[in-house]
């Protein structure tokens, strides 16, 4: 029963379920029809069979109702038919009336409208032409524009070019984009402008490369406009010319050395200036505002920077750059560029300081550099600042200065640091001309003026030892009144006792004197050349010529003098005729003091003048050559000792002095005649040469006297016999009458031959054999053996007695002189212990 209700109600609930599928699909549209479908092949087993059958039910119903609404409304169906039937005849009437009525309109319209046709197509003709035209009105502009952009293009007007290009793609090629060729503009454009900067940077790198290759002409010219005219070539922007105060100063110390440089060339060239362009500056008449000034006297154009140089490329660079907003780029690149040139510009060659041309192309390409520079600075405006330049002239300063520091150290020619000194002023001026400052090249002037007076100096080393070469160290002879007023004119010489002197006659010095004053003259004018143009006070100008000239004198002729003094060749004629050149040139020094103040006008009382201190060097050289006579005598007398051989042992001697000693005295008196025959009619030369006469003359004797007395007590002698004392007394003798013969006039009384007074009272004290006097006076001042020394006579007498026992054994076989010989030797034995005595009492008191 209760599966019976349980069946009952699940079927009553699958009969509502379908009911509603049934009313979902009949309301619902189609395409939302799936989801409901679906719903019955979810539901319980054999549900579908159910709605199936539950569908075929409300189809079936339909259908019933269908046919009863067909039945109904049937009659209305059948009668609306009937009446279309009847009107079917009359409506084919009607169209057959149409169909004809259409043939006779479209033959009546035929014409008609094969002529409207016409009409049309000629309108849209003149349309479209008329729409061509106002095309190409706005195109030939743009056509016109790009054939402008071509032809400056070909004719290289690259900045109007660029305005071009601006107004067509700012204006033109806007109105007309849509066309093709207008895109094809567009598109062309950059790359044009591409083209464009490439090739202004071309035309650049060409104008930078001629100019490192021409800047040593633009600074040729540069400077020698300067060095002609004192002008420099301005920049056409800026206008600027050398200042007239500057001008005036140069002027001005041109005339303060005219007078001084009569031999001095000009500094100016004579070759014709040169352009980059071809163009060469034309000449014209003028004045130069002083009176007197000839009216025909030509005046070369003042330069400017476009007269030599092109410099287009450089602002059409920059123009075409900055309109295309990228100056920035070009500004690094010139200015990087030009710093690469400046340093290959500084870089020297290796043998520049060989030549005179290799220092002008160095400085001719510096100056044509920042000449360009320069020009630049003024002519742009940014494209590179005065700070730049500074930076690359500091740059360049330091580089120069280093350069020219190490390769005028190598110059060894005067004229050659001579010629570099005028270069570099005309460059240094060339430069301030331009804003550059100068001045540390000016303080290298002061350097290489040390290394211009150093090769003076050498160069003039050479010259005084050629003429002290060439002389023949005898006085000068004169034959004629021509040829004294030709050495007076070239040395101060006064005399008067000389110029009363009828001719021929001689002037006591040697023809080196009058030219080595000329030399000194010229050392002079040469060092004033280097100390030109250096804008420097009179004052200053003459203490570098005096210290030049006391390093001169006190150094390279000092320095020559002594040189020659020490010459083996140099005999004692020599030496003394240069003691007397000495005393000439001193004299002369005075000279020379009036000599540089006439150059330079400074007074030689100024406070703070040096002094010419070459009185110590002759004095020095005169010191020399006496020490140089009394050295060669002395040398010579020791060779002539050299040749003595005494027989020591002799038993008595010759009765006559040596041979060797004889030929001494000879020399002696031959040697001091030659001061005798020195000119004496001159007070201070007579006084001078007596007093070299006597020093030497006494030296010789004390010299004599030394070697003599050495000889005696040389200790590789070991015994001396009393016959050979009495042979050395003979020759001492003769030197004693040799110094007692007054071979030197001036000596008083007997002070020549005090020199031999040792030996003499050595020799009288062993010839006379008086030891019981010496012994008994020693000591007292006036002993007759004052000056024997009790070491000295201890010496020889050991000497002595060893030679009497050698004596002695010769002579034992004779008995009578064996009691005498005893008896001196216990005497020599007695006066032996005494001088010991002596000699350790005065070692002990000592």
């Amino acid at each position: 029963m209760n599966t019976t209700n349980m069946a009952e109600n699940e079927t009553l609930e699958s009969i509502t379920e379908h009911e509603r599928i049934l009313q979902e699909i009949e309301s619902t549209d189609t395409a939302c029809v799936g989801p409901t479908l679906r719903s019955v092949y979810d539901d319980q087993p054999n549900a579908h069979k159910r709605f199936m059958e539950k569908l075929d039910a409300r189809i079936r119903n339909h259908d019933r109702e269908i046919e009863k609404m067909c039945n109904f409304h049937h009659q209305g169906f059948v009668d609306a038919i009937t009446e279309l039937l009847k009107v079917r005849a009359d409506a084919e009437k009607l169209m057959g009336q149409v169909t004809d009525t259409n043939q006779r309109l479209q033959e009546a319209g035929r014409e008609v409208t094969t002529q409207t046709e016409e009409v049309i197509r000629c309108r849209i003709q003149q349309r479209n032409m008329a729409t061509t035209v106002e095309k190409l009105q706005l195109c030939i502009p743009v056509l016109e524009m790009y054939s402008k952009l071509k032809e400056q293009l070909e004719f290289k007007r690259y900045y109007a070019a660029l305005k071009t290009m601006e107004q067509l793609e700012t204006f033109y090629i806007p109105r007309v984009s849509h066309y093709r060729f207008c895109q094809i503009m567009a598109e062309t454009l950059p790359k044009l402008r591409d083209e464009i900067k490439d090739v202004s940077m071309s035309d650049l790198k060409d104008f930078l490369e001629s100019i490192r290759k021409h800047s040593d002409k633009i600074g040729e010219t540069a400077m020698r406009q300067w060095a002609k005219t004192g002008t420099f070539l301005v920049s056409s922007t800026a206008g600027r010319t050398l200042l007239g105060d500057r001008s005036e100063e140069r002027a001005q110390q041109h005339r303060t050395f005219i007078s001084a440089m009569q031999k001095q060339t000009s500094l100016g060239c004579t070759k014709p200036l040169y352009s980059l362009n071809g163009r060469t500056p034309t000449q014209h008449n003028g004045h130069d505002g002083e009176e007197g000034t000839e009216e025909e006297e030509a005046e070369e154009e003042v330069l400017t920077a476009h007269d030599l140089v092109d410099f287009s490329p450089v602002y059409r660079c920059l123009h075409i750059y900055t309109v295309l907003g990228d100056r920035e780029t070009f500004e690094n690149y010139y200015r990087k560029q030009r710093k690469k040139q400046a340093r290959l510009v500084l870089q020297p060659q290796s043998n520049m300081h060989e030549t005179v041309e290799g220092y002008r192309k160095y400085f001719n390409q510096i100056v044509g550099f920042f000449v360009v520079e320069d020009h630049i600075l003024h002519a742009t405006q940014g494209l590179v600042t005065r700070a730049f330049t500074d930076e690359l002239w500091n740059m360049a300063l330091s580089k120069i200065i280093a350069v020219l520091r190490t390769h005028s150290s190598y110059c060894d020619d005067p004229d050659l640091v001579l010629e570099l000194k005028n270069m570099i002023v005309i460059f240094a001026d060339t430069l301030q001309g331009y804003g550059f400052t100068v001045n540390r090249l000016f303080d290298l002037l002061f350097e290489i003026r040390d290394q211009y007076n150093e090769t003076l100096l050498k160069k003039w080393a050479s010259v005084f030892r050629e003429i002290f070469e060439q002389d023949n160290y005898s006085p000068i002879p004169v034959e004629t009144e021509e040829e004294y007023k030709s050495i007076v004119c070239r040395f101060p010489f006064h005399d008067a006792d000389i110029e009363k002197q009828p001719f021929p006659k001689k002037l006591p010095m040697s023809h080196s004197v009058p030219q080595i004053y000329t030399q000194v003259k010229e050392f002079i004018y040469a060092s004033l050349k280097f100390s030109e143009s250096l804008h420097r006070s009179s004052t200053e100008i003459d203490d570098m010529l005096r210290k030049s000239t006391n390093l001169l004198l006190t150094r390279t002729l000092s320095g020559c003098l002594q040189n020659l003094i020490k010459k083996p060749h140099i005999g004692l004629t020599e030496l003394v005729q240069i003691i007397i050149n000495t005393t000439h040139l001193e004299q002369a020094c005075k000279y020379l003091e009036e000599f540089i103040t006439n150059i330079t006008n400074v007074s030689p009382e100024t406070i703070h003048t040096t002094r010419l201190y070459g009185l110590a060097t002759f004095k020095d050289a005169r010191h020399a050559a006496e020490g140089e006579i009394y050295t060669k005598l002395n040398q010579k007398i020791d060779e002539f000792i050299q040749l003595a051989d005494y027989e020591w042992g002799m038993s008595e001697s010759d009765g006559r002095a040596s041979g060797y000693l004889m030929d001494l005295i000879n020399f002696l008196r031959s040697t001091f005649q030659v001061f005798t025959h020195l000119p004496n009619n001159n007070n201070d030369h007579a006084a001078m040469s007596g007093k070299v006469a006597q020093t030497a003359c006494m030296s010789a004797c004390k010299h004599l006297a030394s070697s003599l007395m050495q000889m005696l007590l040389d200790p590789d002698l070991k015994q001396i016999s009393l016959g050979a004392i009495q042979q050395f007394n003979l020759d001492v003798i003769q030197c004693e009458l040799f110094a007692s013969s007054e071979p030197v006039p001036g000596f008083q009384g007997d002070t020549l031959q005090l020199a031999f007074i040792d030996l003499r009272q050595l020799l009288d004290l062993f010839m006379v054999w008086d030891w019981s006097t010496y012994l008994a006076d020693y000591g007292q001042p006036s002993s007759k053996y004052l000056r024997v020394n009790p070491s000295t006579a201890l010496a020889l007498l050991e000497k002595v007695n060893r030679g009497m026992k050698d004596t002695s054994k010769k002579n034992n076989i004779f008995s009578q002189f064996r009691k005498n010989d005893r008896d001196k030797q216990r005497l020599i034995e007695t006066v032996v212990k005494q001088l010991r005595s002596l000699v350790n009492g005065m070692s002990q008191h000592s």
